[in-house]
């Protein structure tokens, strides 16, 4: 049986978390945890920690917040740890090449893409954007690019046809922690052969904007869905109605002629708000008024039906 290791892990949000309780739930010692700094959340704007830290909390394991780690004494507070590895998923830091080199076995990563595709900050989105069918998980030896150290294990998996980012973030976690714990048995036992990215294959997932989220009615119904489905939970697919946003959080393709302007509401009923694309036709299943919450087509249609009437063009166009 491999000696267990100490690592320093390094995470912020959920997807991190998974990863933070799966190496808990191992034979290794997790002896301390990198985290973003506090931020601001809710109505209050009150400092709140960060996922990562509050799990590491609960389990009594010190956590640190820099705001770099380019900081020397940073560098050296972690070296004095004397980690033998540095497991990173989503920390939201850059680690220059002092850190990368001071694990004993250097700094490995959990990416929510199949490397080389979706290197980044936004793999399962992107994914999602674009129409894959399939993605996954790779774990891979960090270096000092973006995403392109080798890779040491990957596991699959489909995308559904009507699966949110949200719900494939969720998926996704799940799979990453399974895939953590794999690696590190391999890892000990000897048996992992890092594989070289192939660079020529390469797509970069670029950081999501607000203003991606608008809807372009010109466009395919396919592509409409997929963006709805992608910018789901964040930062939510958007149109235009009248003077205000009316956001769209989940949105189904109909393979029937548009037969109206693009943007043209041409049917509404308790299964969706039908609106005319530039080919085939979008049913709006949830969407979200100003100021109200996000309702399915039938409690909307009950609150504001004149709003959806039949005729009535969507979009800025």
């Amino acid at each position: 049986m491999p000696e267990p290791l100490n690592i320093v892990f390094a995470g912020t949000p959920d997807f991190a978390a998974a990863s933070l309780q799966a190496l808990l739930d191992s034979p290794h010692r997790v002896i301390a945890v990198y985290t973003q700094p506090d931020r601001p959340a809710g109505r209050g704007r009150k400092l709140t920690p960060s996922p990562v830290k509050r799990l590491a909390l609960e389990h009594g394991i010190e956590v640190r917040q820099p705001l770099s780690l380019r900081d020397a004494d940073a560098q050296a507070e972690l070296a004095a740890l004397k980690p033998d590895l540095m497991v990173v998923v989503a920390y939201g830091l850059l680690l220059p090449k002092a850190v990368l080199e001071t694990p004993r076995l250097g700094c490995i990563n959990v990416h929510a893409s199949l490397l080389p595709r979706w290197r980044g900050a936004a793999p399962i989105h992107r994914a999602v954007l674009a129409g894959d069918t399939e993605t996954g998980v790779t774990i891979m030896q960090m270096d000092e690019g973006l995403d392109t150290g080798d890779m040491l294990l990957k596991a699959r998996c489909t995308i559904g046809e009507q699966e949110s980012s949200g719900e494939l973030h969720d998926r996704l976690a799940v799979i990453g922690a399974r895939a953590l714990s794999e690696c590190l048995a391999a890892i000990g036992d000897g048996s992992i052969t890092p594989e070289p990215q192939d660079d020529s294959l390469a797509s970069y997932a670029h950081k999501l904007e607000k203003q991606e989220g608008e809807l372009d009615w010109r466009q395919p119904a396919a592509a409409l869905a997929r963006k709805v489905r992608g910018l789901s939970p964040w930062p939510v697919a958007f149109t235009r109605l009248g003077q205000d946003n009316l956001r769209v959080w989940s949105a189904i393709a109909l393979d029937k002629p548009a037969e109206a302007l693009p943007g043209t509401i041409i049917g509404a009923d308790k299964d969706g708000i039908q609106v005319a694309c530039g080919e085939g036709v979008l049913s709006l299943t949830q969407v979200q008024l100003p100021g109200g919450k996000a309702l399915d087509a039938a409690a909307t249609l009950n609150a504001r039906r004149d709003t959806f009437a039949i005729g009535t063009r969507l979009g800025s166009a």
